[in-house]
């Protein structure tokens, strides 16, 4: 049974396999792999319906590049709060990297929005980012600005006037409303297609569906966000404002008349 580590071709088989619907087994066993190896692989890069290889193989080299410069042999990883694992906590960034990688966010981008993801406070500043990182603030400052047009992040002042930059429980429900304004641009200029290419030919026809399919799924999107904003944001009952646990005042005078 071969060691070391995955190669960039195997990778590609692993990926080709996924796609071929094949079990962790059956993959392990066409590259003399075990089955073990490939599950980890699979579920630390994106799963299997997020799997790249090309992402997968980056990921590796930049966990491998990370622990070259490590602490002198025996000594222990720096500390992490809460008791974490620091190790656990490094792979865990790593594929949390890549899976937003793998949904469309530029690879700065991702580890910006991971560090600020799995932070307790949620908040960093840029300087703090550009440590964390190890980059520069120049690509500091690239990432937050694509991050701020799609609504995945938000900027404020602190009290020494620094810019933070905040993930919070709006997150979602900011970048899906964006999501779905978008979806609105795209529908008014379909329809705008329809009225230039004629509404009874075939081309505008396909426009008007296309606008009609956007529009519902956007109505959709939206009217989930604000329900789904509304139970998240709404605070269990006390036991004392529920109704049916208060006392009835009538409770045993029944029967008493005669």
């Amino acid at each position: 049974m071969p060691g070391g580590r995955l190669t960039q071709q195997e990778r590609q088989q692993i990926a080709l396999g996924l796609a071929d619907s094949l079990p962790y087994a059956e993959i392990a066993r066409r590259l003399d792999r075990p089955t073990s190896t490939i599950t980890r692989e699979v579920m630390r890069n994106g799963g299997p319906t997020g799997y790249r290889a090309d992402l997968a193989h980056r990921a590796t080299e930049r966990r491998a590049h990370r622990r070259k410069p490590a602490s002198p042999r025996g000594s222990a990883p720096l500390p992490q709060p809460q008791g974490r694992d620091a190790e656990a906590v490094a792979d865990y960034e790593e594929t949390l990297t890549t899976v937003l990688m793998a949904s469309g966010v530029p690879k700065m981008g991702a580890r910006v929005l991971t560090g600020l993801f799995i932070s307790d406070s949620g908040s960093l500043t840029a300087s703090q980012l550009a440590q964390r990182l190890d980059v520069s603030p120049a690509s500091i400052s690239k990432a937050i600005a694509f991050l701020e047009s799609q609504s995945l992040v938000r900027r404020e002042r602190d009290e020494r006037r620094r810019d933070r930059y905040i993930v919070d429980d709006e997150l979602f429900y900011q970048a899906t409303i964006a999501s779905a304004r978008a979806n609105d641009r795209l529908v008014a200029t379909a329809r705008q297609g329809v009225a230039v290419l004629g509404a009874n030919t075939p081309a505008a026809t396909r426009l008007e569906n296309i606008a009609r399919f956007l529009d519902f799924i956007s109505e959709s999107i939206v009217r989930a966000a604000e329900q789904a904003r509304a139970v998240l944001h709404t605070k269990p009952a006390h036991p004392s404002d529920d109704p049916t646990d208060r006392p009835d005042p009538d409770n045993g005078r029944a029967g008493t008349a005669g």
